[in-house]
């Protein structure tokens, strides 16, 4: 059944909760495998610098319920060179390192691809980003975390929103993907939302926002950080130029979705995914990711994470609006 002997981890691109169980569950999985188990420091960067740490058992003892990653993470440009790629693979070469598990997202994944492709080394993708937004599975590391982070908050801030009858723009992160904004949405009981999967009437949403102001009502608004009107600020300063300022609150909740201990859910799937990997890579298979669809773990192409993510659930804005009736 063994194909592999020594299992490098890794962390790229934005850290996620859920992160640490995950490098908990492909270390141990090694150790019960009697095969050895690498960190990597920094994710391709520390490959590139040669950063590799021998992983055991005590290594990722109490790590399950932490944010974050112990690894570290980065984004590498230097990877997209092929002369740092070499220079990759020739320190694994050096400790026999023939299987290579990467929790990151679809950048990540393509160039573990790439990087696959040129040299014999097996790869096995697991979904970690925030945004939940890889296509091929129904959900990434992290994901759970950050919207029930997200959920306290805007909870929180429409107590004072009730209080002094205010509309709040809270800005939530998601880059190009409004998955985020749009379940936080719908979970959050927002009056409306902003994402950028979809085109704005600007001037619609203006009379809402006007009708709940002169009714003395509260709203919540979520803004997706990437969506076409610019972000949160950019709204307001839209809606400033018809008199609403006065009523007007904005609240960015920047890196603060990204941390904290994760949910059940994450530290579930982070911890099947890792085994799933390990299980693999000592299969001889290679160039998967692990996924969740239909509810369980499934292994797929990794080429599916490269094409382009379509969001399942835009019905919910149907269901926000409906809810949201002045």
């Amino acid at each position: 059944m063994v194909k592999v002997q020594n299992i490098a981890v890794l962390t790229s691109g934005g850290d996620s909760p859920g992160m640490n169980a995950c490098i908990r569950a492909v270390v141990r999985s090694c150790v019960y495998h009697k095969i050895n188990a690498f960190g990597i420091i920094d994710g391709f960067n520390g490959l590139i610098r040669d950063e590799l740490i021998p992983m055991g058992y005590d290594d990722v003892s109490n790590i399950l319920q932490r944010g974050g990653t112990i690894l570290g993470t980065a984004r590498c440009k230097e990877f997209h060179d092929p002369a740092y790629r070499k220079i990759a693979a020739e320190n694994l070469k050096k400790r026999n390192i023939d299987g290579l598990v990467i929790i990151g997202g679809d950048g990540s994944f393509k160039g573990a691809t790439v990087f696959s492709q040129e040299y014999d080394v097996a790869v096995i993708g697991i979904p970690g980003t925030i945004d939940n937004d890889i296509n091929g599975t129904d959900y990434a590391i992290g994901f759970d975390t950050a919207m029930n982070t997200i959920i306290r908050a805007v909870d929180n801030i429409r107590d004072t929103a009730s209080s002094h009858h205010r509309v709040f723009l809270v800005e939530v992160m998601g880059n190009n993907s409004g998955v985020l904004a749009l379940n936080t949405a719908v979970s959050s009981g927002a009056e409306e939302v902003f994402m950028p999967e979809k085109k704005e009437d600007l001037e619609e949403i203006r009379e809402k926002i006007d009708r709940a102001v002169h009714a003395n009502k509260s709203s919540i608004i979520i803004v997706s950080e990437g969506d076409q009107v610019g972000g949160a600020k950019e709204v307001f300063n839209y809606l400033q130029q018809f008199g609403l300022s006065d009523k007007l609150r904005v609240s960015i909740l920047g890196h603060i979705q990204r941390g904290g201990s994760p949910t059940y859910l994450d530290r579930l799937y982070a911890t099947l995914f890792g085994e799933e990997a390990v299980s693999a890579l000592l299969q001889g298979r290679s160039n998967l990711m692990t996924a969740v669809q239909g509810g369980g773990v499934i292994l797929c192409n990794l080429s599916v994470s490269q094409q382009p993510y379509q969001i399942k659930n835009m019905h919910y804005l149907k269901l926000i609006r409906k809810l949201s009736v002045y």
